[in-house]
Parts: C-alpha cells; sequence; structure tokens
C-alpha cells in the first residue's frame, strides 16, 4: 500500500550511483572472443568499451581480470586497457574468478555492495563469479551486450540462470544514464555525451544532430 504522505522526489535505493557500485571486466582476451558466437563480437567489444568509458567517467572502481593471458587466452583487449592504463590487471588460472584470492580482495578493496559485471563467456566466466557473489550477499548486476557466449542459447540459458539466483540484467547504455540519472549534473555531462556519441550508435548520432542544430546545450 502506498502511503502518500511519505512520497517524496528520492531516487530509489536499488538505482546504481556513482557511490554505491562497482564495475568488473571478466576474461576480455581474445581466444574468448574467437569462441564467442551469441552475438556480433565488434559490437560487444564496442559495448565494453562504452561501458568502461562510463565506468571512468563517473570514477566508479573498476577490477581488469584475464584467465591464462600468456598461456592460452592472450592480452586483454588493448581497447579497454587503454582507458584504464594505471589499472592493475589480475591474471588467474580459475574459470571462477571468484575462487581467485586477489581477484576477490580486490573487489572487497572497492567497498562496494553492487557490483556490475561484464565478460567472456556467459555461461563460465560470468556466471560461475555472479552465483558466488550473490552467495556472499552482493548485488550483482550483468552487462548482457558487454558479454558473450558460444552460442546465442549459451549466453541466453546463462543470462536466465543468474535472473533466477537474483542477478539483474542491464545493457552498458542502461548503466551509463543510471549513474548520469539527472542532465543538470554539469560535471560529468559533458563526458556523458562524448562516451554516448563514440559508442551509442544511432542514439550518438542523435545527438550530434541535436547539438547541431538546437546548439551544445542540447540534452540526451
Amino acid at each position: 500500500m502506498v502511503n502518500i504522505a511519505e512520497v517524496t522526489a528520492a531516487p530509489s535505493p536499488d538505482l546504481l550511483t556513482p557511490d554505491n557500485c562497482a564495475v568488473l571486466f571478466v576474461d576480455h582476451q581474445p581466444q574468448m572472443f574467437f569462441g564467442t558466437g551469441s552475438s556480433d563480437r565488434t559490437a560487444i567489444i564496442n559495448s565494453t568499451v562504452g561501458m568502461a568509458k562510463a565506468a571512468k567517467a563517473f570514477d566508479v572502481p573498476v577490477v581488469l581480470s584475464t584467465v591464462a593471458a600468456e598461456s592460452f587466452s592472450g592480452p586483454i583487449m588493448p581497447q579497454l586497457a587503454e582507458v584504464f592504463p594505471e589499472q592493475k590487471i589480475i591474471d588467474r588460472t580459475t574459470m571462477n574468478a571468484w575462487e581467485d584470492l586477489s581477484f576477490v580482495e580486490a573487489v572487497k578493496a572497492t567497498g562496494r555492495k553492487k557490483l556490475v559485471i561484464a565478460g567472456l563467456w556467459t555461461e563460465v566466466c560470468v556466471v560461475l563469479p555472479v552465483l558466488s557473489a550473490i552467495a556472499q550477499g552482493y548485488e550483482v548486476y550483468v552487462v548482457a551486450d558487454a558479454s558473450g557466449g558460444v552460442t546465442p542459447q549459451a549466453h541466453e540459458h546463462a543470462i536466465q540462470r543468474m535472473v533466477q539466483s537474483g542477478a539483474t540484467p542491464v545493457t552498458w547504455v542502461q548503466v551509463l544514464l543510471e549513474l548520469q540519472r539527472d542532465w543538470a549534473r554539469a560535471e560529468t555531462y559533458g563526458a556523458v555525451m562524448d562516451v554516448v556519441k563514440e559508442h551509442a550508435g544511432a542514439y550518438g548520432l542523435g545527438v550530434v544532430y541535436a547539438q547541431a542544430v538546437i546548439g551544445s546545450h542540447a540534452a540526451g
């Protein structure tokens, strides 16, 4: 029941904010991309970089991790590394990142209880740490378009399994705009528009058009 007297113009505590979440990128590596067949790999790369730049625009803490980088999977994709040139990349032997002490300690060091996760493959290197983090009390959001599985079915079934366990599926643009939430927030407006124009496809072109025709003050 709604108590009208208690209704206020305030955001839900369930929303992601720059102060309550961390973003985890798991195994965006060449060998993992070679086996990805759930959707267009170029689109996954674009979404991953868009998500990374969104995190950077709002100074959200990130954790970068790879699996068997030197022996099998190759380095983290350079476009992602370039967004965080000073960030330490945690390499693992475990398919489940949550079974790697360095990874878990890096997540704990962020101090955040909401985790936004993207990775390859959805059905292994995403679902395993997601279920493990949920089991330990974290709220987890899976960036579906910055993740990919071996087949469309593998990706979708993994998303379903995570949702059934309490995870929330999101897209990278959804996270970007949820972090901004108010176009009057001038301190991040310019950075958000830059990310949108570079990575948000037709939406980005719409912003280019609006700013050219209406003016640079045109909101998203």
